[in-house]
This record gives structure tokens, sequence and C-alpha cells, in this order.
């Protein structure tokens, strides 16, 4: 498997106090990066794309858990 979708599987496996949690290192970590490419000790770019698509993944995955919810409650 690759990295990303090992990444993924692990996301999936969290339940939503892990998944607030993931969601607020990501945002931190972007904040830091954020911080370093602005003082200009950034040395990996693409980082900031990485860690972006990150927290996507994440407000994706807690998103589609509302919905399931939502169509639960509506049976």
């Amino acid at each position: 498997m690759s990295k990303r979708r090992d990444d993924q599987q692990a996301l999936s496996d969290l339940d939503d106090i892990g998944l607030a949690e993931a969601l607020s290192e990501r945002r931190q970590e972007l904040l830091q990066l954020r911080l370093q490419r602005a003082t200009g000790q950034l040395e990996q770019h693409r980082r900031i794309r990485e860690v972006r698509r990150g927290i996507a993944r994440v407000l994706t995955l807690i998103r589609g858990r509302e919905l399931a919810a939502l169509m639960e409650e509506q049976g």
C-alpha cells in the first residue's frame, strides 16, 4: 500500500475525537510552516501543500460521518 493510502486508513480508523485531534495537529503544523515561510526559514515548500491536503482529508471524513449520521436519523 502507498503511504497516502496508509494515512487514509489510519484516519478512517479514528473516532470523532481522534479526528478532531488530528485536525488540530495539522492546523497547528500549517501555522508553524506559514511562520517559517514568512521568516525565510522554510526549506520544504511542498510540505505546506501536503498539510493543507491532509486538513481537507480530515474535514472530508468528518463531514462524511455527519452525513451518515443524518441519513441514519432520517432512516
